[in-house]
């Protein structure tokens, strides 16, 4: 079974007093209801965030829900964002089904910009955390 959720509000933000990239997707512009946003660093993972195991991107979900490197496969085909996390992230981030699509009823530009954020926080940290991107 699928997550599905049409969301108003897509976009991708750099945030410097926080040191870190955000991009994501919500119901709302106030971010009720569902929301998935990924998220890393600006700078490089130092030894502690490897020990951690904070040395890749993150996922956070409405209730607040985080996992680092819990997506498998993500696709964003015009404007339908499909997310396939790894089943052993489920309980982190409160997610009942390891798949979630989010239909955007936003402009161009917030895809462009979603798009582009997505590709670089994806990116991010070790290898073996990195999804398979189907397209984007």
């Amino acid at each position: 079974m699928t997550i599905t959720f049409t969301a108003q509000v897509a976009g991708a933000y750099e945030h410097p007093e926080d040191e870190c990239m955000s991009a994501g997707v919500s119901e709302t512009e106030a971010g009720d209801g569902m929301m998935l946003t990924f998220q890393c660093c600006t700078y490089e993972p130092d030894d502690q965030d490897i020990a951690l195991g904070w040395d890749t991107y993150c996922v956070v979900t409405a209730d607040q829900g985080t996992a680092y490197g819990a997506v498998q496969e993500l696709t964003l085909r015009g404007n339908v964002l499909r997310v396939v996390f790894d089943v052993d992230a489920l309980e982190a981030l409160g997610l009942p089904e390891p798949e979630m699509e989010a239909v955007l009823d936003v402009d161009e530009q917030s895809l462009g910009q979603l798009r582009q954020g997505l590709r670089h926080i994806l990116a991010y940290g070790r290898a073996d955390a990195r999804p398979k991107v189907l397209e984007l």
